[in-house]
């Protein structure tokens, strides 16, 4: 059970939508899925920012940031995470984006852009807990209505 429960929110710290099936799979019940799933996300949203930080640091020691060039293409995440900003600011940013792409990518893309980490960590924070809560319940809803 320990292996399981180890496994489920290991999986939680990159992605919790596999973590949850994960969990479903494994026979975890709700309560249990929910608290591993919460504490493997918030490990994963302080991970990334501290990672982000680091990464961000290390590559402007060796180089030198470049002008983007105006027709340079950017990935479809990239551009989504980016709108969400322009239009919802730091809100839209975590909270929405932690939602769509999951905390790690938002976490990246929004240190990437200038947001300060802490502002970002309280909307992925509170957007991890409300994300597990609800998907390990109805998922479980779900399973018993089968």
């Amino acid at each position: 059970m320990v292996y399981k429960i180890f496994t489920v929110g290991l999986m939680a710290t990159f992605e919790i939508y596999a973590a949850i099936g994960t969990g479903m799979v494994f026979g975890l019940n709700s309560l249990t899925l929910f608290l591993t799933t919460v504490v493997g996300g918030i490990i994963g949203v302080f991970v990334a920012a501290f990672l982000g930080e680091k990464i961000k640091q290390l590559i402007a020691k060796f180089k030198k940031p470049k002008p983007t060039h105006p027709n340079k293409q950017q990935s479809k995440r990239t551009l989504l995470m980016l709108k969400l900003r322009d239009n919802y600011g730091d809100f839209g940013l975590g909270f929405i984006g932690t939602f769509l792409m999951g905390a790690p990518i938002s976490m990246g893309i929004g240190i990437g852009v200038g947001v300060q980490p802490k502002k970002l960590i309280n909307w992925c924070l509170l957007a991890v807990v409300i994300r597990c809560f609800a998907f390990s319940y109805f998922f479980n809803y779900v399973k018993d209505l089968f």
